[in-house]
């Protein structure tokens, strides 16, 4: 991402502490005392195939905190809320474990993720319970913003 672009209103970027040790690394991840923690629903990881996209998805309800602490995953962030400041902005991150980093996003915003490397795992704490309802999912090639031609010009 260019570092002039201005970041979706509801995404929060956090740079993350790895603590090097010999006997194996230690890679921080969320703390409680952190303002972008509000509270705990569930964690789980995903694995993201090298060329596969997952996505787009919007959540109504639930904050995100995406973290990769293995492989590379590019993640693309579209802001369709007409009454954002930053409504019709697209965002895209690269996060991996050299670049690693926390972002957090808030509801209403769409994202979708893409793997990079030949193996690639993405953590995603959210603050509440998984609920089908609460989420919705439209087509990465909708007439919108279409994945491919906004992120892979």
């Amino acid at each position: 991402m260019d570092g002039k672009q201005e970041i979706i209103q509801g995404l929060e970027i956090t740079d993350l502490r790895v603590i090097s040790n010999k006997k194996g690394d230690i890679y921080h991840v969320l703390k409680s005392s952190e303002s972008s923690y509000s509270s705990f629903g569930e964690a789980y990881f995903s694995t993201v195939k090298k060329g596969v996209v997952k996505g787009w998805k919007k959540h109504k309800i639930m904050i995100s905190n995406l973290i990769v602490p293995i492989g590379e995953v590019r993640l693309a962030f579209y802001d369709c809320r007409v009454d954002s400041k930053t409504f019709k902005q697209l965002n895209i991150f690269n996060l991996s474990n050299k670049n690693y980093k926390r972002i957090t996003v808030n509801p209403g915003i769409w994202f979708a993720f893409e793997g990079i490397d030949d193996h690639n795992l993405l953590l995603n704490i959210s603050n509440i319970l998984h609920d089908p309802n609460e989420s919705e999912n439209i087509d990465l090639e909708n007439s919108s913003f279409n994945y491919y031609k906004l992120v892979k010009k």
